[in-house]
């Protein structure tokens, strides 16, 4: 009787090995998402916000590069619809709107 009890008694705890942590389990998928961050959305953030300043930044006379691969120099504003009239030719000028212009020359040569 005495030994029966025994091994019940070890056979109701048994030595486990130590388990990972909950914690040690996700480290690699945490280190995974703050690299991500790091370096792909944080960059990201920043080409947008240049590109923001760039837009606000616009005048007359500015030479510009649309998403549809037109250079043109800027005519006028229309503040109400936000889009840009450019000249692109001899009595040519387009309306585009100001989100589709991806590029400011800096001087006009």
């Amino acid at each position: 009787m005495i030994f029966y009890t025994l091994l019940f008694a070890a056979d109701a705890a048994p030595v486990k090995p130590d388990a990972p942590s909950m914690f040690s389990a996700f480290l690699p998928l945490i280190f995974i998402l703050i690299l991500f961050y790091i370096m792909f959305i944080i960059p990201h953030q920043k080409e947008q916000k240049k590109m923001q300043e760039m837009l606000k930044s616009l005048k007359e006379g500015d030479k510009v590069l649309t998403s549809g691969g037109i250079v043109g120099i800027i005519a006028g504003f229309t503040e109400k619809d936000d889009t840009v009239q450019i000249k692109v030719g001899e009595n040519v000028k387009l309306n585009i709107l100001r989100a589709y212009i991806i590029k400011k020359f800096e001087k006009i040569q």
